[in-house]
């Protein structure tokens, strides 16, 4: 669980965090990682903001590298 209690979960880049079992969950969150330029220009609108969300992309995800992605459910509730 992270600051605003969202579970956080990193995985081996190609893999998906566990709170994505369900099939359109599991769809929106692949969309999301493959689609990081297009993503970081909409802005989340269930006002996350306010918790540092720079993008609807960051209620995806948290933090990436070229080896590991680390989810925040925050999208999935």
């Amino acid at each position: 669980m992270d600051t605003i209690g969202d579970d956080v979960q990193t995985v081996a880049r190609g893999a998906l965090p566990a709170f994505t079992a369900n099939p359109e969950t599991a769809r929106l969150y692949t969309w999301a990682t493959e689609n990081k330029d297009t993503l970081t220009w909409f802005p989340c609108t269930c006002g996350c903001a306010s918790l540092g969300h720079a993008s609807n992309r960051s209620c995806y995800i948290k933090e990436e590298t070229s080896r590991r992605v680390t989810y925040t459910s925050h999208a999935a509730t």
